[in-house]
């Protein structure tokens, strides 16, 4: 099923989640301090990491953060206590593929973990090119490697499945709603800001090639569209 990495300095809430998860088939080890946890990431190949942000020695932001700067590609689930929104929006901001409130379902958590391995493994879907041309941007979906203008981009598991959705429906409008059911899966449900904190850096890094296009269009009141144009000057 794959290797986990628990990181809560909560020993309840690890020996919780590696029981729950150890059931469903999964090996799974833990870190109780961000520091520990990235020298687990450093000697051991994980597939997915459950990602505490209040850690002591090193936050679960500069983990996150670190993580992302090392491995692009790992899938990580954050834990948050109710009620700190800005934390979890900053975490998705981050690079982060979702989140659990605590308290929270040991089930569910197992749930989000299937859910986001899926998404991390899955391929090109049968009605989609695994190549995608627009001017100045080539998508290539099997390889998840995508070029603007002269630079590859370095985009996040759930970056580069939003682009690809986008990319392959050029000009149509989806609601938040939509992109959250088609991209994120019906497991997730989390609040509509995610799709916004997501297009956003998107957007930012797509402007940030060199490529002499923008590409996507916030429609008031109605959603998102992929609409490659000249750049305004």
């Amino acid at each position: 099923m794959g290797r986990i990495l628990v990181v809560d300095d909560d020993a309840h809430i690890r020996e919780l989640c590696r029981l729950y998860l150890t059931h469903e088939g999964f090996q799974v080890d833990e870190a109780a301090d961000g520091q520990e946890a990235l020298d687990g990431v450093e000697s051991t190949a994980y597939d997915l990491m459950v990602l505490d942000l209040m850690l002591p020695r090193m936050d679960g932001f500069d983990v996150l953060s670190t993580v992302r700067q090392r491995d692009q590609w790992l899938p990580v689930v954050m834990l948050t206590a109710m009620g700190d929104e800005e934390d979890r929006i900053l975490g998705l901001d981050m690079g982060a593929d979702d989140y659990m409130i605590k308290p929270f379902s040991p089930k569910e958590l197992v749930a989000r973990v299937k859910a986001v391995l899926r998404r991390a493994v899955m391929g090109p879907k049968p009605s989609e090119s695994a190549l995608i041309h627009h001017p100045g941007l080539v998508i290539d979906v099997e390889q998840r490697v995508v070029q603007a203008g002269q630079d590859t981009l370095t985009l996040t598991p759930r970056e580069f499945d939003l682009l690809c959705f986008l990319a392959n429906h050029p000009k149509q409008i989806f609601s938040r709603d939509h992109l959250l059911d088609r991209v994120w899966g019906m497991e997730f449900e989390g609040d509509l800001r995610t799709v916004d904190v997501h297009v956003t850096r998107l957007r930012q890094k797509l402007l940030g090639s060199s490529s002499p296009y923008e590409y996507v269009d916030t429609v008031w009141g109605q959603g998102y569209r992929f609409h490659p144009k000249p750049r305004s000057s």
